[in-house]
């Protein structure tokens, strides 16, 4: 007789799907420790039976758009990297490391957005159809962000404070308060209790989400989820929460210094090439339409390892300084620290230097870092990371008033980068003179020139530019440049 086939156990990862047939350690998916469990059994598909509908479908030409317009918050370079401002019934899911500034740029949006609403409708003469913003904080007392609010100016009639770490009674905050903005620090510190686990953990993160999406689109109230990160720098929590909502924003910087970055690594609304900088303080946070030159050191004389490139955040182009230094190494295997750089990207620069340019550094520590504790990881980079190396091992020091914009590739090339233009025209208004950059970057996109103040000078925007092929031609033209 055949032997009676047994059903095999099936294991899923709760935070991307992935099954497989038996339990592992790590998900071969999303590569993340710890989250592979049996799954339930399988059960028959069921049909579900036709129902009635919330709304008849309508041509999309009838759809009224006029509820879906954003509204600014205040920060300009906020609405800047959400496309114009907040949109009603959106979920906005802000990630960031802890104690990076959340909570207090958050606070100062509410503050904003509760006076606003208050004096658009006070000014139509109808005080009483006021609308309110609610702001939920689970990890902090009334009494902590009271202080905050103190502290930078955050106290309006129309922003109401709530501290709540169930599901259930801040939906009963929201059916008195009637907020059009509500406001959710955060995520992982609110439960409920119709489903089993601890706050924070999948289930619960996934259940309170989606309750807190339904009353957002029902309502049309503008809900801004404050998320946790990982070690990794990723969202804490199920990858589904990031598909749910409509915009998820990444607010970086360094805790020591006072400038942040926000930028949109999913909008439905906008743009997510856009990045957005404040300057942090303890009077509160202020929005910088300006920042280049603030990864720049001002100096009269020039020093040996720095070089000036500007770099594209988004559309934005930002100016920023490349520091190493070289020094003799007493370890059998000398160091490579970065910072504010990749450091695949940085080995293999020293490589295409040692074999291409016959600068070799094999028995030398290098050290790279950036100033103002910003992280350029675009290839555009790579020719002047190559150019401060270069200058630190043989001590001479490059003109103030040059940059370098290219990639260099494994053959010792610089190959054109993407909008170099619009680099060299931030770069012009800051200052600099000269600018070294890959052969054909100014050039159009059908292959003619573009009209330049003086062809014989090779000069645009003011700036005498150099075009080079190799890295071993731009080490030649940038170190004798005046």
């Amino acid at each position: 007789m055949a032997k009676a086939k047994t059903a095999k156990a099936s294991y899923r990862c709760a935070e991307c799907g992935w099954q497989t047939s038996k339990w592992v350690g790590r998900c071969g998916e999303c590569q993340t420790w710890g989250t592979v469990t049996e799954a339930a059994s399988a059960t028959p598909a069921r049909v579900v039976p036709a129902g009635p509908v919330s709304a008849p479908a309508r041509p999309i030409g009838q759809v009224d758009v006029r509820s879906a317009q954003s509204k600014p918050t205040g920060l300009d370079e906020l609405d800047r990297v959400l496309g114009g401002g907040i949109v009603p019934g959106a979920v906005l899911l802000l990630a960031g490391e802890p104690g990076i500034g959340k909570s207090t740029l958050l606070l100062e949006v509410a503050a904003l957005a509760s006076t606003q609403s208050q004096g658009s409708t006070q000014s139509q003469g109808s005080a009483d159809e006021t609308k309110h913003v609610l702001y939920v904080t689970g990890e902090e007392s009334a009494e902590q962000v009271r202080l905050r609010a103190d502290r930078v100016g955050a106290i309006t009639d129309g922003l109401y404070l709530a501290a709540e770490s169930e599901l259930s009674a801040i939906l009963g905050h929201i059916d008195a308060v009637e907020p059009e903005l509500l406001v959710v620090d955060s995520i992982q510190t609110i439960g409920t209790s119709e489903v089993d686990g601890a706050p924070g953990g999948v289930t619960q993160v996934r259940e309170v989400a989606a309750n807190l999406i339904r009353v957002a689109k029902e309502r049309g109230i503008t809900v801004v989820l404050v998320g946790h990160v990982t070690k990794e720098g990723a969202i804490a929590g199920p990858r589904l929460l990031e598909h749910l909502v409509d915009v998820v924003l990444y607010f970086e910087g360094d805790r020591h210094s006072r400038l942040r970055m926000i930028r949109a690594v999913k909008n439905r609304y906008g743009p997510t090439d856009e990045l957005g900088c404040f300057d942090l303080s303890e009077v509160g946070i202020v929005g910088l339409p300006d920042p280049s030159g603030l990864f720049l050191t001002r100096r009269d004389e020039a020093v040996p390892g720095t070089c000036v490139t500007v770099t594209l955040e988004g559309r934005r182009p930002l100016v920023a300084e490349v520091q190493s230094l070289v020094a003799k190494s007493h370890l059998p295997a000398p160091r490579r620290a970065t910072s504010g750089l990749e450091t695949s990207r940085v080995a293999m620069v020293l490589a295409v230097l040692a074999q291409r340019c016959k600068i070799s550094m094999h028995e030398q520590d290098v050290y790279v870092s950036t100033v103002g504790g910003v992280r350029l990881t675009e290839t555009s980079v790579d020719l002047a990371l190559a150019l401060a190396v270069a200058g630190a091992s043989v001590e001479q020091a490059l003109s103030t008033s040059l940059i370098a914009l290219g990639e260099v590739g494994l053959a010792g090339e610089v190959r054109v980068v993407p909008g170099v233009q619009r680099r060299l025209a931030e770069a012009a208004r800051l200052g600099f003179k000269h600018a070294v950059v890959p052969r054909g970057s100014l050039e159009l996109a059908d292959g003619s020139p573009l009209k330049r103040a003086d062809p014989q000078l090779t000069s645009y925007e003011g700036m005498k530019v150099m075009e080079v092929d190799s890295l071993k031609q731009a080490l030649q033209v940038s170190f004798t440049a005046p």
